[in-house]
């Protein structure tokens, strides 16, 4: 039944669903009850029931739409559950002002949750969007959630179903009280679809038993420069999934701004390289490359596993993703006790001693190294307008690609030519 797109929790869930038949017990008793002891026979519970993201998930939740909560500390319950939210993203950008004398902390290299989080509060990005006064750090790190209950939607009956939490443990990674509220903050430094409701319904359930102020469920993502915060409410407290996004702001630091003569100085500027002997990219969301670098850089080197199971990638994407990186130079991979590790090379760590317009215009010239999208962003400059696919499709061909030969394959890899292009030239408007 293994398969190469199966991961290690693929394998280690399939064993439990066979040994306790849990697919005929969700059948028969709605959900199934399992703790980390159970779990620890096959494959450490720490690692096999973190999922922050629909794309993680292992494949027999996906086929069976189910998803798993924690319950009390170490047990779980597994059913239909309706346990994650999509996002939005795009937007305008707020650009604000980062306190000039400062040198423990940069705006130019954030590269963790923590210092996103700092620098977002004394920026005044947070007091800014939570629209309070006086706003504090007060609470943050791993706790129990105390014991409540709760209603979520079960996909498969269309109804709402009771589960009881007991002593939980929860993690907020920023609380910060101000004058009305208390503000808790999930924060990522990795772009995502959706996220896992529970991660901001918990700690909104436990504070709200807590305190008299009001308190303010808040999503933080940073990358690349932008801040990313959504405001929600649990319109019915008791109810799991009666969240709404009150709003959606993005903020930056108010950097050097990128026009069009920078962008054509690297482009005269930048020598064509020879196509490396590696997949040409198939990863239409050049973000996510940066993205990726990132995570690389905090992390210094991660499984593709890892990658997998900590972003929101399938196996997929995150072999696309990392080839990309390896294309441009930036990434690199190792074998190491059956397990490819994945690290940035010189040239994509050396991208995170620069300021942010430098390091935007290191990214432009990786990209534009590569005679298939130098060509396409020339043609694309001289009509005013993007290329046909065609035109892009016959630069290609024309541009020595490695192992690309089908027909079919050169119009997919094309769309990521002209995404990516699409990228450098919306840098101006940053």
């Amino acid at each position: 039944m293994s398969n190469t797109s199966e991961t290690k929790n693929d394998q280690a869930w399939e064993a439990l669903f066979r040994k306790y038949d849990i697919l005929s017990c969700i059948e028969r008793d709605g959900s199934f009850k399992i703790t980390s002891e159970q779990i620890n026979q096959f494959r450490e519970a720490r690692l096999m029931t973190k999922f922050d993201h629909r794309s993680n998930l292992p494949m027999l939740f996906r086929e069976n739409n189910l998803s798993i909560l924690p319950v009390t500390r170490g047990n779980y319950v597994i059913s239909h559950f309706d346990a994650y939210q999509d996002l939005i993203s795009g937007g305008e950008i707020i650009k604000v002002s980062f306190p000039d004398h400062l040198q423990s902390i940069s705006p130019d290299n954030i590269t963790s949750e923590a210092t996103a989080l700092n620098s977002a509060h004394i920026s005044g990005i947070l007091a800014d969007f939570v629209e309070d006064e006086a706003l504090l750090p007060t609470v943050n790190g791993r706790m129990s959630s105390t014991t409540f209950s709760f209603n979520i939607k079960n996909t498969k009956s269309n109804r709402l179903v009771e589960v009881n939490v007991e002593n939980s443990q929860i993690e907020i990674d920023g609380g910060y009280e101000g004058l009305k509220f208390l503000t808790l903050i999930e924060a990522k430094n990795s772009i995502s679809n959706d996220f896992l409701i529970r991660q901001i319904y918990y700690p909104f359930r436990l504070w709200s038993s807590k305190i008299a102020k009001g308190i303010k469920p808040i999503l933080l993502i940073y990358t690349n420069g932008v801040f990313s915060l959504y405001e929600y409410k649990f319109t019915s407290p008791n109810n799991y999934n009666s969240l709404i996004l009150v709003k959606h702001r993005n903020y930056s630091f108010k950097p050097d701004d990128i026009d069009l003569k920078d962008l054509l100085q690297v482009v005269n500027l930048t020598e064509i390289v020879d196509e490396p002997t590696v997949s040409f990219p198939q990863a239409d969301s050049f973000k996510r490359v940066i993205n990726l670098c990132e995570i690389l850089y905090e992390k210094t080197e991660l499984t593709r596993e890892e990658i997998t199971y900590q972003y929101d990638f399938d196996v997929r994407q995150t072999n696309y993703y990392t080839d990309a990186g390896r294309y441009l130079g930036l990434i690199d991979k190792k074998r190491e006790n059956g397990s490819i590790y994945y690290f940035l090379t010189d040239k994509g760590n050396s991208l995170f001693n620069l300021n942010h317009k430098a390091r935007q215009l290191k990214f432009v010239k990786a990209i534009l190294e590569h005679r298939a999208f130098n060509q396409t962003l020339k043609l694309y400059l001289e009509l005013a307008s993007a290329p046909p696919k065609s035109k892009v499709v016959a630069i290609m061909k024309a541009s020595n690609l490695y192992r690309v030969e089908a027909e079919s394959t050169f119009q997919r890899r094309a769309s990521t030519v002209l995404s990516w292009v699409d990228w450098i030239l919306d840098l101006q408007h940053h």
